[in-house]
């Protein structure tokens, strides 16, 4: 089976980019399940409902977020009512959402994890033994299942710690946050498919969305700048995992860009 996982939407631009070209890029892989992750897609920060329904209708069956899941109180009822609308897991347990879901294709389960790292961000539960218990979880409660992890994180030593820790337990590691594509994507040894980050969906010339000048601003001053997001032109960076479906483990990985 083929899964697509697709970095970071950035504001409305990334959304209309997101939307014209991920249908073509489904049917171009054959991909079983899409993953999208989308902290980022309303204009200004953070995920609306308004945002996360337009990623819904443009083709994702899961959302991940990251530490922005929060910044909009209107998305709360939101995370509770829609189970394929993750947060990380390892905010604490009364926060509003959930942080795994399961996509039922058919033929196989698919879990879908989302985790945040704790190196330069939010002081939040151990990410490793989060995931610890949610492996355990899924064992008791769904069995045999194909399992990916979207790590929401800063250091890329912390990300390629937890796919080297979760190697062989599932089907693949992947990371979001940073917003550049690394080309380090790789079968672990265990054949779990592994990338540092995935990327981002959204305007090219920019500093990680953000408008240049304003990030520029901002540091030759140290100065509070209001950041806005950046125009066209725009790209989609993801990648594609091959994952057999009988023994869950990763056939290859392929990162993918379109410009």
């Amino acid at each position: 089976m083929v899964v697509l996982a697709v970095g970071d939407v950035v504001g409305s631009g990334g959304c209309g980019f997101l939307r014209e070209h991920l249908p073509a890029l489904k049917k171009l892989y054959g991909v079983d399940v899409t993953i999208v992750n989308g902290e980022n897609s309303a204009d200004g920060n953070g995920i609306t409902p308004g945002s996360a329904q337009h990623i819904f209708t443009s083709g994702a069956d899961v959302i991940t977020t990251g530490n922005h899941v929060y910044r909009r109180r209107e998305l709360h009822d939101m995370l509770e009512e829609n189970p394929f609308l993750l947060r990380p897991a390892n905010y604490p347990a009364r926060d509003p959402g959930h942080g795994w879901c399961v996509v039922d294709t058919g033929r196989v389960q698919v879990c879908v994890v989302n985790l945040m790292g704790t190196v330069f961000l939010d002081s939040l539960d151990n990410p490793f033994y989060a995931a610890d218990a949610i492996l355990k979880e899924i064992e008791r409660t769904v069995g045999k299942a194909v399992i990916l992890v979207d790590f929401h994180a800063e250091a890329t030593s912390e990300k390629r710690a937890l796919g080297f820790y979760l190697d062989g337990r599932v089907s693949a590691v992947y990371g979001t946050h940073t917003h550049v594509q690394t080309a380090d994507e790789e079968i672990l040894s265990k054949q779990t498919g592994y990338i540092t980050d995935i990327g981002m969906t959204g305007p090219v010339r920019s500093i990680l969305g953000v408008e240049p000048h304003l990030v520029l601003e901002r540091y030759l001053t140290k100065m509070p700048v209001r950041f806005a997001n950046a125009g066209a032109p725009y790209q989609l960076s993801g990648v594609i995992f091959d994952i057999d479906h009988f023994t869950q483990k990763t056939n290859f990985v392929k990162r993918v860009q379109i410009k």
